[in-house]
């Protein structure tokens, strides 16, 4: 067995695998009934697994679990449980989703992009978005929302 301790969504967790090449969104979606990081592709290429690992994005299902020692994961449950990120409120007011299969991926994406970068350009923002897929066509929906989030978010740290 391989045991690992890392933080997850800002709690301490030890778990235990036989296989310590297990990728992260396995671990998630499986041993830890965390289901909001969607399995998409498994080559890492489609984004809906993406969370964030000592706050930058990255695609859960290329993270083995051998690599998580001492990483901070925050995955979609974590971003902010009761909806409050500025990304989470853009996307509810944008009414973004359609079939809401990649938008977990998205979200976190999108959080990592404005905590990087607080007021993005519109070029930036296509560009950090590019590599989460969506299959029903909201890409412009999504644009639109981080684009929001960014205004909420610009907002907030001048009044707040």
């Amino acid at each position: 067995m391989f045991s690992v301790q890392f933080h997850l969504n800002g709690r301490a967790v030890a778990v235990e695998v036989a296989d310590p090449e297990l990728p992260l969104l396995f671990l998630l979606r499986e041993y830890l009934k965390l289901t909001g990081t969607k399995y998409g592709c498994g080559e890492g290429v489609c984004g809906a697994c993406t969370v964030h690992l000592d706050g930058q994005a990255a695609r859960s299902c290329q993270i083995p679990v051998r690599a998580l020692a001492g990483v901070r994961v925050t995955t979609i449950e974590g971003l902010s449980p009761a909806g409050e990120h500025p990304v989470q409120r853009a996307w509810i007011e944008g009414q973004v989703p359609q079939c809401g299969y990649c938008q977990p991926g998205q979200i976190m994406q999108a959080a990592a992009l404005l905590a990087e970068n607080p007021r993005p350009t519109t070029p930036q923002i296509a560009a950090a978005m590019a590599g989460n897929l969506c299959r029903c066509g909201t890409t412009p929906r999504i644009l639109a929302a981080v684009a929001a989030a960014a205004q909420i978010g610009s907002t907030e740290r001048h009044h707040g």
